[in-house]
């Protein structure tokens, strides 16, 4: 009864779902994907999520969408990111102020995981960024930024790119979906012939499409930008093949925590830094060196020094999950740390964290408390990803 209750709970996202799909639709202030009409017609329940009506879960439910994404294939809208092209001569460069990630040694075609760092040494927003081809003497990239970011990354690049000669075009006529499973490559090679010969982050165009061999779920998978005008076709002709069932964000949340991924202001905002965040791994040897972009002070200091606190995986003992904001407590009592995101995990079937903590209590096996509604947790501390991720490599 009480892991019924745990997936009853997960289903809801009361934390997540602030509004019913009446109240959605009804909302004229939320933006809509081109896929929008879409989601409706498949009876999705929808809701506000960065400022834009989207999909939560469609009628097999989270738990569902969740194991099917894990064994055959996913389709996820996530028109509702920032695609932007970066062009001009000193485009890298230009962009190398800004991250701490390694985007002169980037390859043609290849994608990079990084993050605008404040002057601070914090975290403003995580995003991928692509070397496209160029003529000699120019840089082409092609990034893609968190919605709710969105526009302070727009105004971000655009303060600091201002009279470097680096042309920024949004690319607002555009829609993005996810295809994500182990399935998901013979579903695509079937529409995009060629695809099937990617490697784990890197893109190829076909005709109108973009297309990155990754995406956000810990499994093999594509992220794919066509024209707005293109994508409820392609979409529906994907969700034609059995293989393929539209999935919701509700799962994509309890996927990318399995998969140990940080979300945007939850585990990672303009407070903590990448090395905080356990994400040093992002910042290329070169950088970690010479520095030169904005808050290497403070990064450098880290990768030396070590952080205060560490972002940090926890299995829970008990069937009872840990949301959002709960304390964290060392044995004795002592308050360590808060939970960032917690749920119960459909594929392990446990109760599953991420959190910050002070980097003494950071190490695996460490064993700690997290307080809920007065009730300490007992939890320990692990090793992410929780599930493996399946990249192809």
């Amino acid at each position: 009864m009480q892991i019924r209750r745990e997936l009853d709970a997960l289903q809801r996202l009361e934390s997540r779902c602030p509004m019913s799909q009446s109240e959605s639709l009804s909302n004229p202030v939320l933006n809509v994907t081109p896929l929008h009409a879409l989601h409706v017609r498949l009876g999705a329940r929808m809701a506000g999520f960065a400022g834009w009506d989207m999909p939560i879960q469609y009628a097999h439910g989270l738990i569902a969408e969740h194991l099917w994404t894990r064994r055959s294939a996913g389709l996820f809208d996530v028109s509702h990111m920032g695609q932007i092209i970066l062009e001009g001569p000193g485009a890298i460069a230009a962009l190398e102020q800004l991250v701490a990630a390694d985007i002169a040694g980037l390859g043609d075609n290849r994608t990079r995981y990084a993050q605008f760092i404040t002057h601070d040494g914090g975290i403003i927003d995580d995003l991928m960024v692509t070397r496209l081809p160029a003529p000699a003497g120019t840089d082409r990239l092609f990034l893609v930024v968190n919605a709710g970011r969105k526009t302070v990354d727009v105004a971000h690049l655009a303060q600091n790119l201002s009279g470097s000669g680096v042309n920024m075009q949004v690319l607002d006529d555009r829609a993005l979906i996810a295809l994500q499973g182990p399935r998901a490559v013979d579903v695509l090679k079937d529409r995009l012939p060629g695809v099937e010969a990617m490697s784990f982050m890197s893109f190829m165009t076909i005709g109108e499409a973009l297309i990155t061999r990754s995406g956000y779920t810990g499994e093999d998978g594509f992220e794919i930008s066509l024209p707005a005008s293109q994508i409820d076709a392609f979409a529906g002709d994907l969700l034609n093949d059995e293989r393929v069932k539209p999935v919701g964000l509700g799962a994509r949340d309890s996927l990318r925590l399995e998969a140990g991924l940080c979300l945007y202001g939850h585990d990672i905002d303009e407070s903590t830094s990448p090395v905080e965040a356990a994400l040093a791994w992002s910042i290329g040897k070169r950088r970690r060196i010479e520095g030169g972009f904005a808050g290497a002070n403070r990064i450098q200091r880290e990768l030396r020094d070590g952080p205060e606190r560490k972002r940090i995986g926890l299995l829970l003992e008990g069937r009872q999950p840990a949301r959002e904001g709960a304390q964290i407590a060392a044995p004795n009592g002592e308050i360590v740390g808060t939970v960032t995101s917690g749920s119960f995990s459909p594929s392990l079937e446990r109760c599953i964290a991420m959190g910050t903590v002070a980097a003494a209590f950071a190490r695996a096996d460490t064993p700690l408390n997290i307080l809920v509604r007065g009730k300490a947790l007992p939890a320990r501390v692990v090793p992410m990803p929780f599930v493996p991720h399946t990249y192809i490599r």
